[in-house]
């Protein structure tokens, strides 16, 4: 079995400086501010976009937490998790969504319709769309990728590279649990973290993002425990399949009538 790979992110080093939403606009090319198309505004917080969006693949959130002892500004690096049972890949009709290697869920834009099945289904509300024309509807699909053309190459992702607190990690997922453990040990028993635990050892089969968190989950707005839609099931074995059936009746349907209709127009002609 390929080794499968995972990013490490330690929320009690990172001090909110997003350099790592910049790094990945750079390397993938998504845009910032663009004068008249894109532009920032000040809303009043920290947060900058105020969530993810077809041009920001990660984003630093921001939390503040008090557990009635200690007061935590809490930062919490959001972006794909790359689940090992991801709901995204099982629902896109069009496989533009798939199982890469070492772990990454991988997309492929050029596939993509737009359904937004995606979006609609992810327990983490991940994947982004992007309409590219509102009169016919066309929208795509967006979410990061892990920087796969440099993960597949040996490279770590963009983002862990410019890193400058040392949050970020990039490596083999065994070792990058291992690490996480052993800095929560670190963070309760020398640092006065108590409630530190780590997320996405387990979640949905296990994630291709490993945390370091100084508090509960839920207090980054985090799953404690994320499902598998319910829903999505019924999609896939039910409703998709039934939408396939009433396509191909409609197209059926279709073409009956065209040669009804026309076999109509011949005979008043030999009338």
């Amino acid at each position: 079995m390929a080794e499968r790979l995972a990013m490490y992110i330690d929320t009690s080093k990172c001090m909110g400086c997003r350099g790592c939403q910049v790094a990945c606009k750079q390397w993938n090319d998504r845009q910032g501010y663009v004068p008249g198309v894109r532009e920032t505004h000040n809303v009043g917080t920290y947060e900058n976009p105020l969530k993810l969006d077809p041009q920001t693949w990660t984003r630093i959130k921001f939390r503040e937490y008090d557990d009635g002892q200690r007061f935590q500004w809490l930062f919490l690096k959001e972006g794909c998790m790359h689940c090992t049972n991801a709901v995204c890949v099982d629902v896109c009709p069009t496989g533009a969504l798939k199982y890469g290697p070492y772990g990454i869920i991988t997309f492929e834009r050029e596939l993509c319709n737009g359904c937004g099945y995606c979006s609609q289904f992810c327990p983490f509300h991940v994947p982004q769309l992007e309409v590219i024309n509102r009169l016919t509807g066309e929208a795509k699909s967006s979410k990061c990728v892990f920087c796969q053309d440099r993960t597949t190459n040996g490279l770590k992702p963009a983002c862990v590279k410019t890193c400058p607190a040392g949050a970020l990690d990039w490596g083999d997922r065994e070792a990058m649990i291992a690490k996480a453990e052993a800095r929560v040990q670190e963070l309760k028993a020398e640092r006065g973290f108590p409630k530190a635990n780590v997320y996405g050892k387990t979640q949905l089969g296990g994630l291709g993002r490993i945390y370091v968190l100084t508090a509960p989950p839920e207090a980054y707005d985090l799953p404690a425990d994320p499902k598998y839609p319910a829903m999505s099931t019924l999609w896939q074995k039910i409703l998709q399949p039934l939408g396939g059936i009433a396509f191909g009746a409609t197209i059926l349907g279709t073409i009956t009538a065209f040669f009804i209709a026309r076999r109509n127009v011949h005979m008043e002609e030999v009338e």
